[in-house]
């Protein structure tokens, strides 16, 4: 059985206090509002990314549809300046022929007319378009801002926290280095199953790791072992300074 005097007792009761600042801090820093927002930044440039894919998709039926009327006014005027080859070139002399051809040239720049018209209107919806993504892009422009913001703050943040655990941790090793290594394997065995307290003081009947009273049959056991034994709450099985 592992043998433990009281003053190990007592120092183990103070690496266990160190050991729960390290995990509280270990907790603080895993729980930084600054991660928080930084998640909540990434999910509005998720967010933001869908309605900027919906935007640019009717972006783009715009410019295909500009660039279709932008390709038939092309061939129009290729058509027109060949018919006006045709007219007045001396191709063609029959009066009927002349006639036909000028009211196909006639059709041709009334469709031509007609087709700028329509590409006037596709630049017209596009605009709204455009500002809807540059309200995007200031956005995102924003969130960059943001991001790098709340970046440096939880870096600062980590680096002071990381600071006090450094200072902290050394403490425990400071107060550790004077205990027993087969006891605090025992306790460290303890604290690392979930919900388990390590060391606890019994103080009259009671453990203060479980609080629960422990029976008088017991308490009376355990006065009468010497004070260099090793003993156990029969409750939570932590280790009892007496």
């Amino acid at each position: 059985m592992t043998a433990a005097n009281p003053e190990e007792l007592k120092r183990l009761l103070l690496v266990q206090d160190q050991d729960r600042g390290l995990d509280a801090l270990a907790h603080q820093r895993s729980t930084l509002p600054q991660r928080e927002d930084l998640q909540a930044v990434e999910q509005r440039r998720v967010e933001l990314g869908v309605v900027e894919a919906e935007i640019a998709g009717r972006r783009h039926e715009l410019e295909r549809d500009q660039r279709r009327l932008e390709d038939e006014v092309a061939l129009i005027e290729d058509r027109i300046k060949t018919e006006d080859g045709k007219l007045y070139g001396g191709e063609v002399s029959g009066v009927k022929e002349l006639q036909a051809l000028q009211d196909e040239i006639a059709g041709l720049k009334a469709r031509q007319t007609l087709v700028e018209d329509q590409i006037i209107s596709v630049m017209e919806a596009a605009e709204p378009v455009d500002a809807e993504l540059a309200q995007v892009a200031q956005q995102r422009a924003e969130l960059d801002q943001q991001e790098i913001a709340l970046t440096a703050a939880l870096a600062e943040a980590e680096v002071a926290i990381d600071a006090e655990a450094g200072e902290l941790q050394q403490l425990r090793n400071d107060t550790a280095a004077g205990i027993n290594q087969e006891l605090l394997k025992i306790y460290q065995a303890i604290r690392d199953q979930p919900g388990r307290i390590g060391v606890a003081r019994l103080v009259g009947s009671t453990c203060h790791g479980c609080h629960l009273e422990l029976p008088a049959v017991e308490v009376d056991r355990l006065r009468k072992l010497p004070t260099d034994t090793l003993v156990h709450c029969e409750e939570c099985g932590a280790i009892l300074v007496r």
